[in-house]
């Protein structure tokens, strides 16, 4: 009786149940640890009750027993393992991993193991996977009103070609939304293109390239700027009185500009750059004008300069703005960023093609030297050709 009484000790602790069960399906024993994890006296849950007292329906005892039997036609099987609930007496619910054993041609015996923490864990997994699905599809969906929004801001292809025939657009933003921004616009005398790469990309650089369209807007027609160094000094104040309200913060934010103005006549090229460059391809190579070394905001409290640089262009020079996900992309067999001399060797190659097939074969080197990696940043390439 001893070594009865430490065995049931035991199966308490353990929180573990054994049942022996005869081919009939009749519960010839139940170990006293079913007072304990249960609720029940054992000797209540003999014959047939075991299947009814402890099951929260009648059919769901017959299917579980039925199941069981079937060891009984298995006799090699060594071991069956499975789970299901079991009602207590105060009416709540035990989750029991059993594994039932032959025991002999007249006998099984299970060994219940209660695995009800393990069970409400994972039912709380479960639900809270499914609500960080619901919320990340809350997001993305905001995300994807955001990009609707911002495709209605930017303009297109098409009317880039209203103002250069010969042209292309590149832009691959790195998420569904992006900091990348351009602007095409044309008065009486000259034509203007900005490409514009904001802080951060994602959302973040988004709301940065609204900002930067409300800018645009101000300076091109309600200041009907036309020096290109004064435009990016009049972005800078705009920027400064949008972002910077609060004198007591730290500006943190801007963007990179590099701004070209064509004159319809002439075909003189101005250009000035906030911490942009541009290049440009000729019969003689390629050649790089270089911006200021001041971003578009950042720096409060700094005097900035911007420098107009002034070329004659000829018939079939191509100019380039871009941004600088192209050239920081990692990628290549020894995964290193592609770099602006790779990119200069790019445009070299591709000055002989018109400007449709130059897009996709810039868009082809892009895609072969990343190849699977992760984008690297937003992309942004904008070609013309006299």
């Amino acid at each position: 009786m001893f070594a009865i009484d430490i065995q049931d000790q035991i199966l308490d602790k353990l929180n573990t149940l054994i049942v022996v069960l005869n081919k009939s399906g009749s519960i010839e024993y139940v170990s006293k640890s079913a007072q304990q994890l249960l609720g029940y006296n054992p000797q209540d849950l003999l014959g047939n009750a075991w299947w009814e007292i402890i099951r929260f329906s009648k059919p769901e005892g017959e299917e579980v027993k039925h199941k069981i039997l079937k060891a009984f036609d298995h006799q090699s099987i060594t071991t069956q393992t499975f789970e299901h609930k079991l009602k207590t007496s105060a009416g709540g619910t035990k989750w029991v991993r059993w594994n039932v054993s032959y025991l002999n041609e007249e006998q099984l015996i299970g060994i219940g193991y209660d695995i009800t923490d393990a069970k409400q864990s994972e039912k709380r997994l479960i639900e809270s996977n499914k609500q960080l699905l619901e919320q990340n599809k809350d997001i993305t969906d905001s995300i994807y009103y955001a990009q609707r929004i911002q495709q209605s801001i930017l303009q297109t292809q098409k009317q880039l070609s209203e103002y250069f025939e010969k042209s292309f657009l590149l832009y691959k933003p790195k998420d569904i939304v992006s900091g990348d921004y351009y602007w095409f616009y044309e008065d009486e005398i000259y034509k203007y293109i900005a490409v514009v790469d904001c802080t951060g990309h994602g959302v973040p650089g988004a709301m940065m390239s609204m900002v930067a369209n409300s800018m645009f807007k101000e300076v091109f027609i309600n200041r009907k700027t036309t020096n290109p160094s004064e435009i990016l000094k009049a972005l800078d104040e705009e920027l400064a009185k949008s972002i910077n309200k609060n004198q007591d913060a730290t500006f943190n934010d801007g963007m990179d500009v590099s701004l070209i103005r064509i004159d319809k006549q002439t075909h003189e090229l101005a250009f000035a750059g906030a911490f942009r460059s541009i290049l440009i391809a000729n019969k003689l190579g390629i050649s790089e004008l270089k911006g200021s070394r001041y971003p578009i905001g950042f720096y409060s409290g700094i005097e900035k300069t911007f420098e107009t640089q002034l070329m004659q262009l000829q018939k079939n020079d191509s100019i380039y703005l871009f941004t600088d996900g192209f050239i920081d992309q990692f990628g290549g067999e020894k995964n290193k960023k592609l770099n602006k001399t790779n990119f200069k060797d790019l445009l070299s190659t591709i000055n002989e093609m018109n400007m449709d097939e130059q897009e996709a074969f810039l868009e082809y080197s892009f895609n072969n030297w990343k190849q699977d990696l992760d984008q690297t940043d937003d992309v942004l390439v904008v070609g013309i050709r006299v």
